[in-house]
Formats: structure tokens, sequence, C-alpha cells
């Protein structure tokens, strides 16, 4: 069974931000982890990007009720109707979750990965609340990730 790794980041990120979430993809595809995410762009775009392109699994959990409104990197769309209240189920989801550059969205996740318990790892971020783990690297981040 594979293990699922979140990846959250803003919906409108950098382009740095961007290409750090797309090596981060194609990493965990290349370990044999799913790649979890909110399903949209931005970030979650990217990291989709980068597991496909590695022959990897992705799963999108959706704020609507639309499949159709996943990035075209996503294989598993699960529509929950929530909104932002779909960032629990990423949390929940992931044995683990890499935080990128993002804003609020992103720091509920961070924040709901550690109240359940996740390892969270930063990579790229300005700010490590207290309980998240510093990355330098995505394949730190993929290795902090998925052998803890």
């Amino acid at each position: 069974m594979k293990i699922l790794i979140a990846v959250v980041g803003d919906s409108k990120p950098s382009g740095q931000t961007e290409r750090l979430a797309e090596q981060v993809g194609r990493c965990l595809a290349e370990r044999g982890a799913a790649l979890v995410c909110g399903g949209l762009g931005g970030v979650m775009e990217a990291a989709g990007r980068g597991a496909k392109a590695a022959g990897g699994l992705t799963v999108g959990i959706l704020p609507g009720y639309e499949p159709g409104d996943a990035n075209p990197y996503i294989d598993i769309k699960i529509c929950t109707g929530m909104g932002h209240a779909r960032n629990a189920i990423i949390a929940a989801s992931a044995g683990a979750l890499i935080a990128l550059e993002g804003s609020h969205g992103t720091l509920s996740e961070i924040a709901l990965g550690l109240k359940l318990g996740r390892r969270v790892i930063a990579l790229g971020r300005g700010e490590s609340p207290e309980g998240v783990l510093t990355a330098a690297s995505p394949e730190e981040a993929v290795r902090m990730a998925t052998d803890g």
C-alpha cells in the first residue's frame, strides 16, 4: 500500500515555489509515495505535474462537487462540497505534509497536520511554526516525510 504524502501551498505561487512543488511531486513518485493535495492549481498542480512525470499516483481532495475542477494531473478526484474545510481531510489522509509558500489555507493545513500528530515539513517558507520541521531541498523534504 502506498503512503499518502500531502503537498500544500499557494494557489498562485512564485515561479521558484512552483518549481519546488514540481520537484517534490517527482521525488514523491520516485520514492513510491502517492501525492494528496487540494486538487486545484498552483502548488497543487505543480506537484501533480511532477508526480505524473515520474509515474506517480495523485489524489485531489476538491473543495466543490465537480470532478472537472481538478487540475489535469489528478488521478483520483474526491469531491467534498466542503470548501476550505476540506483541508481537514487532506491533513487526516496524509502520513505527513510538505508545506510550501502559502497563506491562510496553507497555514490551516499546517495547523491541522500538527493537531493530528502528522509530521509537517516546511520547504521554502519564511516562517516555521513550533513543531514544524524544516527541509533545505525537495529531496530532503520527501525523505523526511517518507522515512518518518
